[in-house]
């Protein structure tokens, strides 16, 4: 009788273990049906998680080059529980103290064709309406990826009961290779960008069904993920994919003309020992033969310690226009717009932490000419306590990044006057505690604010560094929300107009400025300046 209950019990124990493990799978591993197909994903903390959700097919072989093609519909259930593939790239040398403390190259997934993946994550798969943050990442147009640090969306997710989208997409010579200005090929200088209208497109089709609002999409980026931004906001086929945008540390006010993408990909080419006329066979090449050619040409520029520009979005019927030169494109005019800079931005590319004043004063003679001695002395009137690197740097941020953000606001404001949506503007001023603060308010510091992401070493741990990260991913939350990031402790951040140029500046005092950095902004309008090109 005894032995009898005790196996009554036992079984009584198992059946209520195998119905406890059946409800946890069904919540632990959600499954969503997609219009391909469905797919199961993975619930931690409360927030679903969808890894390498494909959007697209494979971009190899006879898909390489041209507009992304569909993702064949499948049967059963697809597993979405790691990063999918990472666009074929030259990796970052990590001996450079910054590229080792953003961690560029810990990209899980693996490099391959087949990079047309997305993750999202969502707090909940009901009919929740939310707004929906589409990340693109950095890297300018030639390296990143989605799947490393500063890329999750977890905690973004759960703080601002939001979907969060991130993308992987075709780059450098595989995104942005110019080899016809008719037929099929048209649009391969572009492909990279369509892969991202595509991944917008799969956002609308089905963002509802991870309890997204698909009428409500913010799209924001930092460096090249910001550029990513500028170009879309300037493409006929992105209209009406996204409301909202956002533009950290990327201005780009031009894309590249025809020509210059035509000797980009001649010397590609040639490297290739192919001519124009063989493009079926550069489609037929191993994508590893194609990455060594096109590390063979940006080896001059990663020698010089910049950011490699051989190849980045061309002009043609994609990409119709210039994203903001002359002015603000029309097919956009609906959408309101964030744009950005950090203090610091050029710090990330310098090496030479011991540069003297007179190291200095020769670096900026190299800029200005006879201007050198009083603008140097301008700067370090300005902020007495920065180091001769960091003034250096501060002064080619103001050059590039904020003159080319400044015009972005410009025009953006001067369309706004004419019935367009308004532009909100906002500088970072907080530096990055890493190495002893020697990188000052560096390129990126922003990136883990916006995320609400303590965890990069980049950003830091402290309860200032945490307030804001509530303020920027609070005003993003709201922007992709309502089209207005103000509010909170926020509430008095309004539009940027050429009379005023109100900025919000984030850091140990945040708050609202009219023109912070005026004089330095009239200097540097006064003379030749152009936007990044290594963002």
């Amino acid at each position: 009788m005894i032995l009898l209950q005790r196996r009554m019990m036992l079984g009584g124990l198992v059946a209520g273990l195998a119905f406890s493990r059946a409800a946890s799978a069904a919540t632990m591993l959600p499954i969503v049906e997609t219009a391909a197909g469905k797919i199961r994903g993975l619930q931690a903390g409360g927030i679903n998680s969808f890894k390498g959700v494909p959007y697209g097919a494979p971009t190899g072989g006879a898909n390489r080059y041209l507009a992304p093609r569909p993702v064949a519909p499948w049967t059963g259930v697809r597993d979405c529980l790691d990063y999918g593939h990472v666009a074929p790239q030259a990796p970052s040398d990590r001996r450079h103290a910054y590229a080792d403390l953003i961690m560029n190259d810990v990209q899980p997934g693996g490099l391959g064709e087949d990079c047309l993946v997305l993750n999202l994550w969502t707090p909940g798969l009901d009919a929740g309406r939310r707004p929906v943050l589409v990340r693109f990442h950095g890297g300018g147009f030639y390296g990143g990826s989605s799947n490393g640090p500063g890329s999750d969306g977890e905690m973004l997710a759960r703080f601002g009961d939001c979907v969060v989208v991130t993308v992987n997409h075709r780059l450098s010579a595989f995104g942005y290779l110019h080899l016809a200005e008719t037929g099929p090929f048209a649009d391969a200088g572009a492909a990279g960008l369509l892969d991202l209208v595509a991944a917008l497109e799969w956002v609308r089709d089905n963002i509802a069904r991870f309890g997204g609002d698909p009428g409500r999409v913010l799209i924001f980026g930092q460096s090249g993920g910001g550029a990513k931004v500028c170009h879309l906001m300037a493409m006929p086929s992105a209209k009406g994919l996204f409301h909202r945008a956002a533009v950290m540390s990327g201005p780009r006010l031009r894309a590249v003309d025809q020509e210059a993408g035509a000797r980009a990909s001649d010397a590609l080419l040639r490297t290739l020992g192919l001519g124009r006329g063989d493009i079926r066979k550069l489609q037929a090449l191993p994508w590893d033969q194609i990455l060594a050619a096109q590390a063979s040409l940006e080896a001059e520029a990663r020698r010089r310690g910049e950011a490699p520009n051989n190849f980045a979005p061309v002009l043609g019927p994609a990409l119709p226009r210039h994203p903001f030169d002359p002015d603000a494109p029309a097919v956009s005019a609906h959408v309101p717009l964030i744009v950005s800079t950090v203090l610091d931005e050029r710090t990330y590319r310098e090496r030479d932490f011991d540069l003297s004043w007179a190291g200095a004063l020769e670096r900026i003679a190299a800029l200005v000419g006879d201007d050198a001695p009083d603008l140097l002395a301008r700067y370090r009137q300005d902020d007495p306590t920065a180091t001769p690197l960091i003034l250096v740097a501060r002064a080619v941020s103001d050059q590039t990044y904020r003159r080319g953000q400044t015009l972005i606001a410009e025009r953006k404001a001067a369309q706004a006057r004419a019935g367009g949506a308004p532009v909100w503007s906002y500088l970072w001023t907080q530096a990055s505690p890493a190495f002893g603060r020697r990188y000052g308010a560096t390129h990126g510091i922003d990136v883990a604010a916006a995320m609400h992401d303590e965890r990069l070493p980049l950003y830091g741990h402290s309860t200032l560094h945490r307030r804001l990260a509530d303020d920027l991913a609070g005003a993003f939350v709201r922007f992709a929300a309502a089209g207005d990031p103000s509010g909170g402790a926020l509430a008095d951040w309004s539009p940027y107009t050429p009379d005023r140029r109100a900025t919000l500046i984030l850091g140990a005092r945040t708050g609202v400025v009219d023109d912070p950095r005026g004089e330095f902004r009239q200097y540097w309008a006064g003379r030749a300046a152009a936007a990044p090109t290594d963002s």
